[in-house]
């Protein structure tokens, strides 16, 4: 397994716990969407795995270490995340963003070039077009991709995905996984996304899994919970055609 959590608890000093006796592994190459209502611990469970957040109780396993063990920056730079609102450097051409953790792991800079100008191509960037741009200069569609491209510079293990999906193609993102097998932990509160894109869906209420399974299993479930997810989309779309 790449990545596991075992029996993990999170809380805040004077707070109900955000996780509690969490359980999950995650397979190299796999696509996880982790889905819940809104506060349920979602974005938790990721800032656990690349080290913003350390377990109350519990262990976080990464590579089959404890997370514990790594070096909080050398794990992070390992680790690839995309979040909502992108955070791409304003003051950066699109191709230094893309470059950025290549250029701290100190890789030489035509190889840094070759890195960025590959990836543009893979999220339809072309780098003669946009590597010379500036953030405030793309769409937030494109903004996102460079986010990606960025997020896959130095070939991570594992990328997280937070919400990505706002102004990010998802047709655009199952191709990407498909052509790098990349391991990828998304979280969302959409049901019919995470339908779409995760070869397994894990269902977390109050802190707990409720459920991890293929989602034509978890779309079957008479569980309340989960049918009060899946009962707010007005149509569950066709599963990841990566995840069979």
């Amino acid at each position: 397994m790449l990545v596991r959590f075992e029996d993990v608890g999170f809380r805040h000093a004077d707070r109900p716990p955000v996780l509690d006796g969490f359980t999950l592994s995650v397979e190299a190459g796999e696509v996880l969407a982790i889905v819940g209502r809104s506060g349920v611990g979602k974005t938790t469970i990721l800032k656990l795995v690349n080290r913003l957040l350390m377990p109350t109780s519990g262990t976080v396993v990464v590579e089959g270490r404890d997370t514990r063990q790594w070096d909080p920056i050398q794990l992070r730079r390992r680790i690839g995340y995309v979040i909502q609102d992108v955070g791409l450097f304003p003051h950066m051409t699109v191709e230094d963003n893309v470059a950025i953790v290549p250029r701290l792991e100190q890789w030489p800079a035509e190889r840094r070039r070759a890195r960025a100008h590959q990836l543009l191509e893979l999220v339809g960037l072309p780098p003669d077009s946009y590597g010379s741009r500036y953030p405030h200069q793309l769409s937030g569609g494109q903004r996102q991709r460079v986010g990606v491209a960025r997020a896959l510079a130095v070939d991570p293990p594992v990328v997280l995905m937070d919400e990505p999906f706002g102004a990010l193609d998802r047709q655009e993102f199952v191709r990407i996984q498909a052509e790098l097998r990349t391991t990828v932990i998304i979280v969302t509160h959409d049901m019919a996304e995470a339908c779409m894109l995760g070869r397994r869906l894990a269902v977390i209420d109050a802190g707990h899994l409720v459920v991890c399974d293929t989602p034509e299993r978890v779309v079957k479930s008479t569980a309340p919970l989960i049918r009060q997810l899946i009962d707010s989309v007005s149509t569950i779309p066709s599963t990841n055609p990566t995840a069979s």
